[in-house]
């Protein structure tokens, strides 16, 4: 999946998620924006992060984030229940804060070291929530990301 944000990268292809018996078109009509997603995704103040547990159960927290150049960043607790779910299984869903414009972020994150932390993530951060970024900072790419807007359904339903 292709889209660097701010830098004019190419945007990722629009198309249909498979929902048998939801009313989801075939065609491409009424399909979003990938800047519709993003913008969605860069305003959100609280998202929520799912992850799994050692066994297999899901865990899920509200966080907070910084969506810039085509990653989501947050950051947990060097020893929070987080932390060490992505440090054995780096696969991870992420989700806006708002369930009628849902944007689904399916990815894969990545601890980062303190010189790999993008400067303007911390200076975003800092600006959102008046708070600075510590603790172990993840940054999570998008395998796929899935819009369910709810006055545009079925036919905004749209996957990247």
């Amino acid at each position: 999946m292709a889209d660097d944000g701010k830098t004019g990268g190419r945007e990722p292809a629009a198309s249909r998620p498979r929902m048998e018996g939801y009313g989801v078109p075939k065609s491409s009509e009424g399909m979003l924006s990938w800047e519709w997603a993003r913008e969605r995704l860069a305003r959100s103040h609280n998202y929520w992060l799912t992850t799994t547990r050692p066994g297999g159960a899901p865990h899920i927290m509200p966080v907070w984030g910084v969506w810039l150049d085509g990653a989501w960043y947050c950051s947990a607790g060097d020893k929070s229940r987080k932390a060490r779910n992505l440090a054995k299984n780096p696969s991870c869903v992420v989700c806006n804060d708002n369930a009628a414009e849902a944007v689904i972020l399916e990815g894969v994150a990545r601890q980062l070291a303190d010189s790999e932390i993008p400067g303007q993530v911390a200076a975003e951060y800092r600006t959102k929530y008046r708070w600075e970024l510590q603790g172990t900072v993840f940054e999570v790419r998008p395998l796929v990301v899935f819009a369910m807007p709810e006055e545009q359904f079925p036919a905004g339903v749209t996957r990247w």
